[in-house]
């Protein structure tokens, strides 16, 4: 996977005169590559564009122009794209009531622990997960996680937690976009 590198970066008014096309083009890359997984989890596969995407964002909204802020929001968002052979992902834990969400966040602690991808054999690549988001008595809404298939596509996605079993089949559209960030 390719990085995002700073020549790419646009400053904030120029990119907000473009705004809409970048926005309509992002979109449609994002619709395949999220996967639900039980009506809980969303899994946003990232790539270049949609971290790059990210950036712009970023930039607009905290209306960053230094170079050495630019640089730590590249810096901080390409850490979520996944290396050679590996995939990136942003997990949502979507849950609307916020008292079912806090019950869940607090009992799923260790739910990255238990988050995997399953490849065409059977085999699952279980999820490796940035510990610095995960605290002893609550989980984030939102993780960064990664799966090294090494290079091959996944087939399904899914949770072995014993407090949700689900799992989630590709379809070719989305192992389509998959194999191309390989």
């Amino acid at each position: 996977m390719k990085n995002v590198r700073r020549e790419e970066i646009l400053d904030y008014v120029t990119y907000e005169d473009h705004r809409n096309e970048v926005r309509d083009k992002i979109m449609k890359i994002k619709e395949v590559r999220r996967i639900n997984v039980g009506g809980i989890l969303s899994f946003l596969f990232e790539n270049k564009d949609t971290v790059l995407y990210q950036i712009q964002e970023m930039m607009r909204v905290e209306r960053i122009v230094k170079e050495e802020d630019i640089l730590h929001e590249i810096k901080t968002y390409n850490e979520i794209l996944g290396k050679n052979g590996e995939f990136g992902c942003t997990l949502l834990i979507e849950i609307d009531d916020p008292v079912e969400r806090d019950s869940k966040l607090t009992k799923w602690v260790d739910l990255p622990m238990h988050l995997y991808l399953k490849l065409e054999d059977e085999t699952r690549i279980m999820a490796n997960f940035d510990e610095r988001q995960i605290s002893d008595s609550r989980l984030s809404s939102v993780q960064y996680i990664k799966f090294n298939t090494k290079g091959e596509v996944p087939v399904a996605i899914g949770s072995d937690h014993p407090l949700f079993e689900e799992e989630t089949s590709l379809t070719s559209e989305q192992k389509q976009a998959l194999s191309e960030d390989l």
